[in-house]
């Protein structure tokens, strides 16, 4: 099944990797450099699914997630980060992601977590 799936991260090698992995998968995808970016394209059109980079300029992961959460909780988000990895995604975890992603990261382990998340079902998963 084809999703539409917002990237938000600063560094344009992993949006990328991330929009070209998907891609292949047969996916839509749009880009965001950062929070207020991703705000402005969730305005134009609504997303299956967000990869989520927590450390940005102007506005970071953590200030998103909890932007989207109270406008959209249903909507699930996969957070990555290789700042302070493991704390920080189990940080992310409590604020909503439905799934956290350790930069670097694998083709494999990112099409390994989004079907995941999109296979979920309840609350912020797909009830198909």
């Amino acid at each position: 099944m084809n999703h539409t799936i917002l990237i938000v991260d600063d560094d344009p090698q992993v949006r990328r990797l991330c929009r070209l992995t998907l891609e292949e998968q047969g996916h839509s995808v749009v880009e965001a450099t950062n929070g207020n970016d991703a705000l402005v394209a969730m305005q134009e059109g609504p997303f299956d699914l967000i990869l989520l980079d927590l450390s940005m300029p102007d506005m970071d992961g953590f200030e998103f997630l909890k932007v989207v959460r109270a406008k959209s909780p249903e909507l699930r988000i996969i957070v990555i980060s290789g700042f302070l990895g493991g704390t920080m995604l189990r940080a992310a975890k409590l604020f909503g992601a439905a799934a956290t992603l350790e930069k670097p990261f694998s083709s494999d382990s990112l099409l390994l977590a989004v079907a995941s998340v999109l296979a979920e079902n309840g609350p912020g998963g797909a009830s198909d």
